[in-house]
Order: C-alpha cells, then sequence, then structure tokens
C-alpha cells in the first residue's frame, strides 16, 4: 500500500493537460488549483489500479447558472467513468447528471452536497477491472463512493466507460482525471492510496 500525492498546494507538475503538455490551470496563493475555464483537461501523470482516492473541491457561487452550466467539472476514475461534480445543493430529484453521479450510468442515492462556496469531499474505494492472460476482461469495475462522508454509491459495478474521458474503455490501470468545463471549479488536497 502506498500514498500517491497529486495536489498538495505546492506544484501542478503531478498533473499534465491531456496533451501531455504542462498543467495550465491556475495555482492559488491559498494551496488551492483552479480550474482556469479554458477547455483543457488534467491527467496524473501516475496511473493506479485498485486505489483509496481523495479529493477536495469547492464550487463557485453561480446563482444565475442551472443545471450542467452551474460549477461543472468532473472526476474520472481511471481516465474513463466519471464521477460527477456539479452545484446541485438543494436538489431533490437528483440524476446521473448531478452532483454525485456517475455520468450517464448512476444516480448517487442521497444528495450528499453542501452550498457553494464550502469545501466538499470525495473518497472512492475502487477495485479495478480484472483480466486474464489473453487479455479479455473477467470482472468489470466496482466503486464505493462517500461524499462529505455519506455514501452515495455502494459497491456499484462499472461496466463500461463514461463519455470525455482521456480514455475510451476500461482498463486494468488508469489515471485521474480532472475536468475543465468552462467553470472556475477549485481543487485541494488530492491523493491516491493504492489497495
Amino acid at each position: 500500500m502506498a500514498k500517491i500525492v497529486l495536489f498538495d498546494g505546492t506544484t501542478l507538475d503531478n498533473f499534465t493537460a491531456q496533451d501531455g503538455t504542462p498543467n495550465p490551470w491556475i495555482l492559488n496563493d491559498d494551496g488551492t488549483m483552479t480550474v482556469p475555464g479554458n477547455w483543457v483537461s488534467i491527467v496524473s501523470k501516475a496511473t493506479y489500479k485498485d486505489a483509496h482516492i481523495h479529493l477536495e473541491w469547492m464550487e463557485p457561487d453561480m446563482p444565475d447558472a442551472v443545471g450542467q452550466e452551474k460549477g461543472n467539472s468532473g472526476v474520472y476514475i481511471h481516465g474513463c467513468y466519471e464521477l460527477q461534480i456539479l452545484d446541485s445543493y438543494g436538489i431533490e430529484n437528483l440524476e446521473c447528471s448531478d452532483c454525485g453521479g456517475i455520468y450517464t450510468h448512476y444516480t448517487p442515492r442521497v444528495n450528499a452536497c453542501k452550498p457553494a462556496l464550502e469545501w466538499q469531499t470525495y473518497d472512492i474505494i475502487f477495485r479495478a477491472p480484472r483480466y486474464n492472460d489473453r487479455g479479455e476482461r473477467t470482472e468489470a469495475a466496482r466503486a464505493t463512493i462517500l461524499q462529505n462522508g455519506v455514501v452515495i454509491h455502494n459497491n456499484i459495478i462499472l461496466h463500461t466507460h463514461t463519455p470525455g474521458g482521456c480514455i475510451n474503455h476500461p482498463v486494468a490501470e488508469g489515471p485521474l482525471m480532472l475536468q475543465d468545463h468552462g467553470n472556475p471549479v477549485k481543487f485541494r488536497n488530492i491523493w491516491i492510496e493504492t489497495l
């Protein structure tokens, strides 16, 4: 078991842009990182198999925005399964496109969102897909996900990838991707503990 620190507030160098060029996101004086809104998502240099993934984010205050335009970002587990980040505070009937959803696949069990401008957490317990010696997948990936300490997904099966990732199929080992969807979401304290 090893802990891989991806962002501790001191450097952007553990991520690159999707094309491999340097990370273009904004490093703030308070040790946070802000999505610049230029639609360039970032990908971790480190890859992992089974892991506990931790990250913290803060939604911008966008009171006039609605739906997918309100603090949109995403965490792509293995670069191919999107866990949605969005300002969904107070929404009663969540969909898979709301915060905590596995985009196009799963709706969160409960709305665990805090209001905009408050720090929130994701803790993702991820079991990578399994492959045999011939490269055939024998088991799909699984995940249990906590948002702000509340279980929003319990041992869900990730049969296939979601749209928009840096990898368009399940893999045995992959990176973490953070999405730039045009909104100034902030991030801090991102790490992976391999399992």
